[in-house]
């Protein structure tokens, strides 16, 4: 619902923040990861996702989007939910707990506090292959698009297909045309080709 929100940070702590845009006051939960990046910032942007239950809505804020995409990932998995995804954020940073999951690292993820042997074997058991497919770098790096070939690159591996593979068939379709393709036009032939 909320993509983000830019504002004022009108309190601060380890495990919330208050930010104040143009009047509201919106509290979001975030985790320690976040806070050392808010350290002597009187305004911010966080990332956010909205947690709605029947007794409650939750917001939880991000400094970057790669940490917010981790965050999306680790819930995901039967098990972990919100609270349990911020400890994990809290506990060490992102790529190291994307690097944990893509080798298969058990011990490290056990390290973490309210993660035992099953949740971590769960976690790496669910998300290792869509880790290693994204690439240890590109989940934790802010997407930064320079070409149509990039953007649709990169939404064709968030639709499952093999990084690899998709840049083989985009590159085929580019060498093909004899016009600049826009990014629909490259998605729509790489899913006939793929």
């Amino acid at each position: 619902m909320y993509a983000y929100i830019n504002g004022k940070l009108a309190f601060k702590c380890a495990t919330y923040v208050v930010i104040d845009a143009n009047g509201v006051g919106y509290h979001i939960n975030i985790s320690l990861n976040t806070y050392s990046k808010l350290a002597n910032l009187e305004s911010c942007k966080l990332y956010t996702w909205l947690h709605v239950k029947e007794d409650a809505h939750t917001l939880y804020g991000f400094a970057e989007e790669g940490e917010r995409r981790l965050f999306l990932h680790l819930i995901s998995v039967s098990g972990i939910g919100p609270g349990t995804g911020r400890m994990i954020l809290s506990s060490v940073t992102p790529d190291e707990i994307q690097t944990a999951i893509v080798k298969g690292d058990v011990s490290q993820m056990q390290r973490i506090k309210g993660i035992g042997p099953k949740s971590a074997q769960r976690l790496i058991l669910e998300l290792q292959d869509k880790l290693k497919k994204e690439g240890l770098d590109t989940l934790t790096a802010t997407p930064l698009y320079y070409t149509a070939k990039d953007e649709a690159l990169s939404a064709l591996v968030m639709l499952g297909f093999t990084k690899n593979l998709a840049e083989k068939t985009l590159d085929q379709a580019i060498k093909a045309s004899t016009e600049n393709l826009s990014v629909e036009q490259l998605i729509k032939i790489a899913l006939k080709s793929l």
